[in-house]
């Protein structure tokens, strides 16, 4: 499977020139069977989110899903939705058919007052596709490596983010690890740019189970890399090495 992150600037706030500026990168790039966005792609990262947050059947969702179709692939990113009096950072993954799995974050950030305006997700989201299994994953979800072990149910971990400057050494590392840990492809995206709280310098990364980067964006730069997928690749080192049938047993939700 050939995969395209989009390490991206974002216009504050304005999920129309977001999606313009997008529909040209992805006009720009042709043949992958998935391209990520970062988190709150059509927006930035709003934290407080009255006025700015999208309906559940937004434009922007639409948009996606006529990409989807019109490229023959599989879109994701994630959106501040408003839905029935609630905010949701929520991580849409839409398919050329018209479907739509997401996933709504479990751990907002509290450092940056995320959780006084977001509802937090409970439900963990596995999205298959063209034979591979995504589990969905944002930003802060990074770091809290129980909710994203995998149970045998997964073959890579999307994490869309937007993860600050000052803390990007933390994010590269924290992302091979949850690669090496899982026995999984790790698919990252961070945005690049500027809001109007902090400064991001990207750091997207598709990583391999062995902790090798595949491809990378350019730190602050706003760039595509493209990497590919291997499902044989992946099955033949879990049987060579099966270490997560030795993995500790958790309490998981």
């Amino acid at each position: 499977m050939k995969v395209i992150i989009l390490q991206t600037d974002i216009c504050w706030a304005n999920p129309e020139a977001n999606r313009v500026h997008l529909d040209e990168m992805l006009d720009a790039q042709s043949g992958a069977d998935l391209y990520v966005f970062p988190e709150m792609f059509s927006t930035g990262f709003c934290t407080q989110p009255e006025g700015v947050a999208e309906p559940a059947d937004s434009e922007t969702l639409q948009w996606m899903k006529r990409k989807a179709k019109e490229k023959d692939c599989a879109l994701a990113g994630s959106i501040a939705v408003e839905e029935e009096g609630k905010y949701y950072n929520r991580f849409y993954f839409v398919t050329p058919d018209g479907q739509v799995r997401w996933y709504n974050k479990k751990h907002l950030f509290t450092y940056g007052g995320e959780d006084k305006h977001y509802t937090p997700g409970n439900e963990r989201v596995v999205a298959s596709f063209r034979g591979v299994r995504f589990l969905l994953e944002v930003c802060y979800d990074l770091r809290f490596p129980v909710w994203s072990r995998n149970r045998g149910d997964y073959d890579a971990i999307l994490y869309v983010a937007s993860w600050p400057t000052p803390r990007v050494e933390a994010w590269k590392a924290l992302l091979r690890a949850r690669a090496i840990e899982n026995q999984c492809y790790v698919i990252a995206v961070n945005r690049t740019g500027k809001d109007p709280y902090c400064d991001y310098c990207g750091g997207s990364a598709v990583i391999d189970p062995y902790g090798h980067t595949l491809a990378a964006c350019t730190d602050g730069c706003e760039e595509c890399a493209e990497a590919t997928v291997s499902m044989e690749e992946l099955e033949a080192f879990r049987k060579k090495f099966p270490v997560l049938d030795d993995a500790d047993g958790f309490a998981l939700m």
